[in-house]
């Protein structure tokens, strides 16, 4: 049976939205795979294209159809990588080429003369240190990974609790690669980009280095870009859109933190920036490594079926730091018998404690997914959806509503359970809590964290860096605090609200419970001085809290995932989430339900769960009104094909996730 390929033409002719199908000849059907650069007649002229489709089946009349002349010689250009990638986020995200394109390709706006504040003066006149020695287990983790890049080149997974010295690890390998003359992309969130954290890269590489950051102007970031491109610096760092820097010959990608929800482009195409780097280093023969302390459940998923290399560090660096003990406060005791405050009666003796010994403390607010879940201050119950194990949405009218099927009730007054009227929905915000702290505790110097004091340009890196020179006592912020930052003077943390994130109404708020507090108490006791974390909770007995509370990993991971698979949730499973929007409220509720019913008189009978749809808890954006459909399968392919087709019947008003 013959077989054809679906071929992405060049770059010249980016506008044709679309593949283009050729015969493979029998005696090259070995030699042709997906992500292959080929030959090929295209109208008068030959070019080159990539391979981003196989199938048995002809697009058109077979005389129609052309041959591939042959694989095409090695050696890549920039812009045939990028069209590349387009082509295969296109198919993976389900956008059209020209968003693929725009998101892959680099900035083209120059920055006017005078204006580049690239490199700032913050880096200026800082000293080049020779590399730190790595202890045993580094050195074993750098031999790992240096084998996987000669061998077989699987992405590694480094799972190193927090302070164990991933950094190092990561330095040591960018060396070797840089050392032959090839160039490095090192992806970190977004909240870290601070000084702090970019200064060891710096202090390790000197001008090598470039920076890409949100804030930085169009013409900031194309300077970098060019930068790359000529061959002026060899290791880019900054979020994901640093992905997509230009280098000529890339040889590593590194993720820090890879579990982090800012790695997920929440624009069209909605892509995940782990899957696009696999798909670049393919393209790129380059390696890829991805670090964290708390690694995404798919990640670490993958790494026990075998297609991630995994490597461990279970101790820190420092050999005088030790995790800090923790302790797992139950607030409904602390109700009980008549504590009322936000803070328990253990974490305010701590805290005048660490405060008169001229220690720093550090206060979570754990606000991540915060969505009016509501819950019962005396026995601690949230409430939630009978059908989906996932937290009630509280919505006008005082309706609790599911966002996956729409299950709906009627917000009760006292609690189902226990019967008590302490029930009620659950958040507290940073403003409030300053002004609690100042009456608590009168004279401490306080920074708050949150959106409202980082607007400015430098604003993350002021508030971290007079932190770090102990310009204040408390240290009080959302997650925003917890990302990797290094206060070796901080000796406990204080996490005020665990629940907060618990009930999320997302099937992976376990998951974002145990990476954040995990990560929460590792800024704790990082330098000489013991740590010491107070985690309060209504939930004292959930797993995600339990293992959190001693950063057992495995433990969590086993229990999770034995519940992904019970309700066939990734990774266990696959799962499509499409968002339907529109302007007129019925007509788009009416679309959303004929989409559903088509999909399932279509793909029920192939074990499709089709659940919904229901309303999100932003139920209206910007007058656009939106309904949710989700879908379960357990082939990823089976669910491309589905979101295919409906953005066939119903274009740009769906966006889809893919999990």
């Amino acid at each position: 049976m013959p077989l054809y390929a679906d071929v992405i033409v060049n770059i010249s002719v980016s506008a044709l939205d679309r593949p283009f199908q050729y015969r493979v000849p029998a005696d090259m059907e070995g030699k042709i795979h997906l992500g292959t650069r080929v030959d090929i007649p295209f109208g008068a002229r030959q070019t080159s294209g990539y391979v981003v489709g196989l199938s048995h089946t002809p697009a058109l009349e077979e005389d129609k159809i052309k041959e591939i002349l042959g694989p095409a010689p090695k050696g890549v250009s920039i812009e045939d990588r990028a069209m590349a990638l387009a082509a295969w986020m296109r198919q993976r995200y389900g956008c059209t080429m020209n968003q693929a394109l725009t998101t892959v390709l680099p900035i083209k706006k120059a920055v006017k003369k005078g204006k580049s504040k690239v490199n700032s003066s913050a880096w200026e006149g800082l000293e080049i240190l020779p590399p730190l020695p790595l202890n045993e287990a580094q050195s074993r983790v750098v031999q790992g990974i240096e084998e996987e890049l000669a061998g077989e080149n699987r992405p590694v997974l480094i799972h190193g609790i927090t302070g164990s010295g991933k950094t190092e690890v990561y330095m040591a390998v960018m060396e070797k690669v840089l050392s032959k003359g090839r160039q490095v992309i090192l992806l970190i969130p977004e909240i870290s980009l601070t000084y702090q954290n970019i200064r060891r890269f710096y202090q390790r590489f000197g001008d090598r280095i470039g920076v890409i950051n949100s804030r930085q102007s169009q013409g900031e970031k194309y300077e970098t870009v060019e930068k790359a491109r000529k061959g002026e610096i060899s290791l880019v760092i900054g979020p994901r859109s640093a992905l997509f820097t230009p280098f000529p010959n890339l040889g590593l990608v590194v993720i820090d933190e890879e579990h982090e929800e800012s790695y997920f482009s929440e624009t069209t195409p909605r892509y995940h920036s782990v899957e696009v780097a696999r798909q670049l280093a393919r393209l790129s023969g380059a390696g890829l490594i991805l670090g964290s302390a708390t690694p995404s459940l798919d990640s670490y998923y993958q790494a026990k079926k075998g297609f991630y290399r995994l490597e461990s560090l279970n101790r820190r660096a420092v050999e005088s730091s030790r995790l800090p003990q923790v302790e797992v406060v139950d607030l409904r005791k602390e109700m009980k018998e008549g504590n009322k405050s936000i803070f328990s009666r253990s974490l305010k003796s701590k805290m005048e404690d660490r405060l008169a010994k001229k220690e720093q403390i550090i206060l979570f607010l754990n606000r991540r997914g915060f969505a009016g879940f509501v819950s019962c201050r005396s026995c601690g119950k949230a409430l939630i959806c009978p059908h989906c194990d996932v937290s009630l949405t509280l919505h006008r009218g005082a309706q609790l509503k599911c966002h996956y099927c729409g299950y709906q009730i009627t917000a009760p007054e006292h609690c189902p359970s226990c019967g008590s009227p302490y029930i009620a929905a659950f958040g507290t915000g940073t403003q409030k809590v300053e002004g609690i702290i100042e009456k608590e505790f009168p004279g401490a110097r306080v920074l708050r964290m949150d959106a409202d004091t980082t607007k400015g340009k430098e604003g993350h890196g002021k508030i971290l860096s007079s932190f770090s020179r102990h310009g204040a006592d408390i240290l009080l912020g959302t997650q925003m605090i917890v990302k990797g930052h290094d206060f070796p003077k901080v000796s406990l943390v204080g996490i005020l609200a665990a629940d907060v994130s618990l009930f999320g109404g997302d099937f992976r708020s376990s998951e974002q419970t145990f990476a954040l507090l995990t990560q929460a108490a590792g800024r704790a006791g990082r330098g000489e001085i013991p740590g010491e974390v107070v985690i309060q909770t209504y939930q004292p007995d959930h797993y995600a809290l339990q293992t959190a509370s001693c950063q057992d990993y495995e433990s969590f991971y086993r229990e999770e995932i034995s519940r992904r698979e019970i309700l066939h949730y990734p990774p266990a499973g696959h799962m499509l989430e499409l968002m339907i929007s529109g302007s007129e409220e019925e007509e788009n509720k009416a679309l959303a339900e004929s989409l559903a019913q088509a999909l399932r008189e279509r793909y029920a009978s192939q074990g499709a769960d089709v659940i919904g749809p229901a309303p999100p808890f932003r139920s209206k954006v910007q007058d656009s009104f939106r309904q949710m459909l989700l879908v379960k399968h357990p082939d990823k392919g089976t669910l491309l094909e589905m979101g295919r087709l409906l953005r066939e019947c119903a274009g740009e008003r769906i966006q889809m996730d893919i999990f």
